[in-house]
């Protein structure tokens, strides 16, 4: 098994299993109606709570796409990459029924489009208020390290403005 791992773990993330370890994979998959017949009706009948979610979460993707493509160019920002965020490859993987996909792909999804829209506040946010906040924050984003000192008046007036164009640790394509 530590040799089928191995295959699957290249960098790139775009090897392909062996047959022999698809072969596995498929005599590992556990059924879609088995899968029903072991899961907890409480579970079973809360997923439609899960799944409803969906209608906001395109309304949010709808929203940022527009927001970004419109407003990120005014202000300079470069945009962020949705193939970035958004990967759907654990869809492709023998070893889960129909149902391990759905959710895979929903997981993805929304998990994906928090991430992307994580990333469009936090390139907002640094254009706008680059200021850090008086107490720490549990999981700071990615653009929040630049950010000035809270409290610094004088360092606000002096760089916001270079710290609201400070993009150059980012990858050169989506500039």
């Amino acid at each position: 098994m530590k040799k089928q791992k191995a295959r699957l773990s290249r960098s790139d993330g775009l090897s392909s299993p062996t047959q022999e370890t698809l072969n596995e994979h498929r005599r590992l998959k556990t059924s879609s109606w088995k899968h029903l017949r072991n899961t907890r009706l409480l579970v079973i009948l809360s997923s439609p709570l899960i799944y409803v979610c969906v209608l906001p979460f395109l309304l949010l993707d709808a929203a940022v796409a527009v927001y970004q493509l419109i407003c990120f160019p005014i202000y300079g920002i470069p945009k962020v990459r949705r193939k970035d965020y958004l990967v759907f490859d654990r869809g492709r993987l023998a070893y889960l029924n129909t149902i391990e996909k759905a959710g895979c792909i929903y997981c993805s999804y929304a998990n994906g489009l928090l991430g992307l829209v994580t990333e469009i506040a936090a390139r907002s946010e640094q254009y706008f208020c680059p200021i850090k906040h008086a107490h720490l924050l549990a999981h700071p984003h990615s653009r929040y390290a630049k950010f000035l000192p809270y409290g610094d008046a004088r360092a606000y007036r002096a760089q916001s403005d270079a710290v609201a164009r400070e993009y150059s640790d980012l990858d050169s394509r989506v500039k």
